[in-house]
């Protein structure tokens, strides 16, 4: 046989027994980049922890199902058909409007920062896979206010639906904490313009554990709340769980009807209309107040995605493991 041919029939077997990309891969890998941790499940994308050079740590992109981009871009992209309001509406994020006065939610030229101290651990796994974090909460000045070690777990569901468990520990490290009564947080994400209920390509929904639809949730004390719309042509929502240990069970949802979407214990007298400063919560000096969500993206509407049996197996699970370890 020609050698010419010889070589080309070898080089062509090879390219055929070659495995597609990330196939063979499974579980949840975190994988070491400057500035970002990179997330992918069973080899595909799944989202990066931002941590170097921003206002506070937030995880971006979002894919959910079927590698659906499930947040807004903006700010950290410029895409087309995306409003370019609240540029502190960092994709997921945790942060607080006044701690100690001092305002941890916007990007404000007053604003404090939440910056990334260390990683006390990143672990691949084969069904989880988890990012720990310590972190310090300063002033425009540089001068600490509080500390936190968050904890966010990444689970390989063996289907599409994609969830998370962010669990945050802030210790009154520098004196008396005081959260005080505002609108402006906690957990939060800031979804794909065609979920929002309202706007120029809006087509979606919300729904809580009471019943309340749209935009009738805002301010609304619930166990959960799902936000569901299409992207891309396919129905996909974000449910977003409050757990029983959080302070103020059920908590109040600074959920908007143009895509924000937060759980906030705080804010009493937005929502509800009390005096101001009946919202706030003081942590005295030493002491730490913990929270703990979990997030999941999934296809459908709410009920087609069984939110409501999914949160009762997160609170059952959460009894035996308070710290959500695995």
């Amino acid at each position: 046989m020609n050698p010419r041919l010889i070589v080309f029939f070898k080089v062509a077997l090879c390219l055929f027994t070659l495995p597609v990309l990330g196939q063979d891969k499974e579980g949840v890998e975190i994988i070491r980049e400057e500035g970002q941790l990179r997330i992918t499940i069973d080899g595909a994308p799944f989202s990066a922890y931002h941590f170097k050079n921003t206002p506070r740590p937030y995880l971006y992109p979002l894919l959910g199902p079927k590698q659906l981009h499930m947040t807004r871009h903006w700010p950290m992209k410029d895409m087309p058909n995306e409003e370019h309001d609240h540029p502190h509406h960092r994709s997921l994020w945790f942060a607080f409007g006044s701690i100690n006065g001092v305002d941890f939610w916007s990007e404000g030229s007053k604003a404090g920062k939440t910056i990334h101290e260390d990683f006390i651990t990143v672990q691949s796994g084969k069904k989880v896979g988890v990012i720990k974090s310590s972190n310090q909460w300063v002033t425009l000045e540089g001068k600490k206010i509080c500390s936190d070690v968050r904890t966010i777990r990444i689970y390989r569901t063996g289907t599409e639906e994609r969830m998370l468990d962010f669990e945050i520990t802030l210790r009154a490290s520098e004196g008396d904490l005081t959260f005080g009564d505002t609108k402006e947080g906690m957990m939060s994400l800031r979804l794909a313009e065609t979920m929002r209920v309202k706007g120029k390509v809006a087509q979606g929904h919300i729904r809580n554990s009471e019943g309340v639809l749209d935009g009738a949730t805002w301010g609304k004390r619930a166990k959960w709340c799902d936000y569901y719309g299409p992207v891309d042509g396919h129905i996909v929502g974000a449910a977003m769980f409050d757990h029983p240990t959080n302070p103020r069970y059920p908590t109040w949802w600074h959920v908007r009807d143009y895509g924000l979407f937060g759980a906030n214990p705080f804010g009493l007298h937005d929502f509800e209309g009390k005096p101001a400063g009946s919202g706030d919560l003081k942590v005295s000096a030493g002491e730490s107040i913990t929270f703990t969500y979990r997030i999941i993206l999934h296809e459908g509407d709410t009920a087609q995605a069984k939110v409501a049996e999914k949160f009762e197996a997160f609170i059952k699970e959460k009894k035996s493991d308070p710290v959500g370890g695995r």
